[in-house]
């Protein structure tokens, strides 16, 4: 069951409307986190942890996808 979620939401991300709603809401998110009032916050160390541990990750190749003749080894 679980999977079956996942995968019915990787389509829907995937899908132009998926990607337009993902973007809109980058962009919304963004727009809140530029409001004096919420940068002057102070991050949660919890929150602080969780978004270093994200960016550590590598980055999936399904997002960067690149052409043969320019990936140098």
């Amino acid at each position: 069951m679980q999977q079956e979620l996942q995968t019915s939401q990787h389509r829907m991300w995937r899908s132009e409307a998926g990607s337009r709603l993902w973007l809109s809401m980058l962009i919304a998110a963004m727009e809140a986190a530029a409001q004096p009032e919420t940068r002057g916050r102070p991050v949660p160390p919890g929150t602080a942890a969780q978004l270093r541990a994200q960016l550590a990750l590598p980055a999936s190749s399904r997002f960067c996808r690149t052409s043969d003749s320019r990936v140098r080894h």
